[in-house]
């Protein structure tokens, strides 16, 4: 499976002196592959969570919003001691992006054959049946 984000992407977003500031926590002057790593990885377990629901996992293509979405929660992630108000935003943006995709309010571009089928498979219909003895709900 293609990770959703990498480094070269949190970079392009972020920038250098950024990504440096919360992911060189060994202090080398490079940024930690392993927080980097972290990072991406809880980013896109939360994304999965969302549209799991919706579409076959692993994703064939992974969309441009995808990506957008994992740098900006992962950039979140980084920030250990709080978020600037900007990451704050855009992670708090991309989380909203992710319930509507669960809420079937967004479709994200993918190819064919990512969504499921759209069958009852799974689901539970519960049906309350009225009482044998008057169906008054117990009041004669």
């Amino acid at each position: 499976m293609a990770a959703y984000a990498t480094l070269a992407d949190l970079l392009a977003r972020a920038g250098e002196d950024e990504i440096l500031q919360v992911a060189d926590r060994d202090g080398d002057g490079a940024a930690d592959q392993d927080v980097i790593a972290s990072a991406i990885a809880a980013a896109e377990s939360e994304i999965n969570g969302y549209i799991g629901a919706r579409y076959r996992l692993p994703l064939s293509t992974i969309p441009d919003l995808v990506t957008t979405w994992a740098v900006s929660i992962a950039r979140y992630h980084l920030h250990r001691d709080g978020a600037p108000e900007h990451v704050a935003r855009d992670w708090k943006s991309a989380m909203d992006g992710l319930r509507d995709v669960a809420r079937s309010l967004v479709s994200l571009p993918v190819s064919d054959g990512a969504q499921p089928s759209a069958d009852d498979a799974g689901r539970v219909i519960l049906v309350k049946q009225r009482p044998a003895w008057g169906g008054f709900g117990g009041f004669l």
